[in-house]
């Protein structure tokens, strides 16, 4: 494969990857970690880049990817996962985020306060799913429309919003709130949650892969290595992203006074080039939700594709696109009270998979390990998400509390720990009783 191919598959990821959560949550970070900016992204980057990567690694080393990762917990498990992290990423959540967001920051500021907001949003989603339909429906091509042609565009308009944005925005880091004051990193860490790109990478992974092989590309090394180059190629974007519209929300002197990411950035696209900010802003803002919207929704009608065999995937592309469209008209606000709840939940099963991928050769694939760890993490993930939705957990609340890092919103580690533990020792166990039948059977 050529190296230019290589580098337009990186920039598609990039753009699959660059929606809504990634311009919303790095503004406000940076308002509010202060002058505990670096240690907070740090911790970010992490989750939002580092994860996501490693996801795409652990997918690209074994045959059927996440499906086959999953199956090592077990069958049903793989199925009931992966369909509840394609209905999240796609239809159900990350879909109607961005089309929402894409209708507030690339339409909404130019519209005449008398009009009727339901009814705009209602035609804009018209069109935007429409686009994303057409464009969904031949995967070969996402290469060439993304890759090559949205991709710099918005890298682009990137490029000149943060340029203009260091030269003018000189004002020093404030002072961190007390949330990034108590433990800057860790809460980094968590906010990387809200991108949901670790879980889109375990759908991206099929797209990526596909990509890679319509190129020519069938040995596993290969594939495994042209997904690493292309990951890279779309971390350090990201990576530069992040840093640059995080360091823009910290040098805001009135960012705290701020209710979302969008807000921050609309007043200082304004107050660095007037009303052409706010255009340039709703370009990059509605370029990046589209090829966010077009890879979720592909890389959905793939997956269920294979799930359903009945259904072909143009039908699953239309459903995808049917069932986006009817929720994100319900708002933005409301996408977003169900989807922080489900990625605490989310995160750290797909955080431990992926470490024991990286691993499995030390415990020969066991399924006592992988049973046995995300069951111990999934009980306190679970408990983590209900708390984060205001549901009162009673006496487990006293549990949870007691675990090492939960006030990070990392009581799950510890868990996962022992989890491991125990698997391995039940594994080892096991290995000695069959050691001791076949010896009893020779003898």
């Amino acid at each position: 494969m050529k190296k230019l191919d290589t580098l337009f598959i990186g920039l598609m990821l990039f753009s699959m990857f660059f929606g809504a959560g990634n311009l919303i949550f790095p503004p406000v970070l940076g308002s509010q970690s202060g002058t505990a900016f670096w240690l907070a992204m740090a911790g970010f980057i992490l989750t939002s880049v580092g994860l996501p990567f490693a996801v795409l690694f652990a997918v690209s080393l074994v045959k059927d990817g996440a499906t086959t990762i999953g199956n090592r917990v077990h069958p049903v498990f793989s199925t009931i996962f992966m369909v509840a992290v394609y209905l999240s990423i796609g239809p159900f959540l990350a879909i109607p985020r961005n089309a929402n967001v894409a209708y507030e920051m690339g339409l909404k500021p130019f519209l005449n306060e008398s009009w009727n907001n339901s009814v705009v949003l209602l035609l804009f989603s018209v069109v935007f799913f429409a686009l994303v339909y057409v464009v969904s429906l031949n995967p070969a091509k996402m290469e060439k429309y993304m890759g090559r042609f949205i991709t710099p565009v918005l890298l682009l308009s990137m490029v000149v919003l943060c340029t203009i944005g260091f030269m003018k925005l000189d004002a020093p880091l404030g002072t961190p709130t007390a949330d990034y004051q108590a433990g800057a990193f860790s809460k980094g860490f968590i906010e990387g949650y809200n991108t949901m790109d670790a879980l889109a990478a375990l759908a991206f992974g099929i797209v990526i892969l596909s990509a890679i092989k319509k190129k020519g590309i069938s040995d596993r090394k290969q594939l495994t290595s042209f997904t690493l180059k292309a990951g890279v190629i779309a971390g350090g974007l990201l990576s530069l992203v992040y840093v640059s519209i995080g360091l823009i929300g910290g040098k805001m002197t009135d960012a705290s006074s701020y209710e979302a990411g969008t807000d921050i950035l609309t007043a200082a696209s304004t107050l660095l080039l007037g009303s052409g900010g706010v255009a340039l802003l709703g370009l990059i803002f509605t370029l990046a939700c589209f090829t966010t919207c077009v890879g979720l929704t592909t890389a959905c009608g793939q997956y269920f594709s294979k799930v359903i065999p009945a259904a072909s995937y143009k039908t699953l592309v239309l459903a995808v696109t049917i069932v986006g469209f009817t929720l994100s008209n319900l708002g933005l606000n409301q996408i977003l009270k169900f989807s922080v709840p489900f990625l605490v939940t989310a995160y750290p099963l797909t955080i431990v998979l992926v470490t024991l991928t990286f691993f499995n050769r030390f415990f020969k694939n066991s399924r006592k390990v992988y049973s046995s760890t995300v069951l111990f993490t999934g009980v306190f993930a679970l408990m983590g998400g209900l708390k984060t939705f205001g549901l009162d957990l009673g006496p487990l609340e006293s549990v949870r509390a007691v675990l090492p890092f939960s006030s990070a919103g990392l009581e799950w580690i510890v868990p996962a720990i022992a989890g491991a533990v125990i698997g391995i020792l039940l594994s080892g166990f096991d290995r000695k009783v069959e050691t001791a039948k076949t010896l009893e059977v020779k003898g």
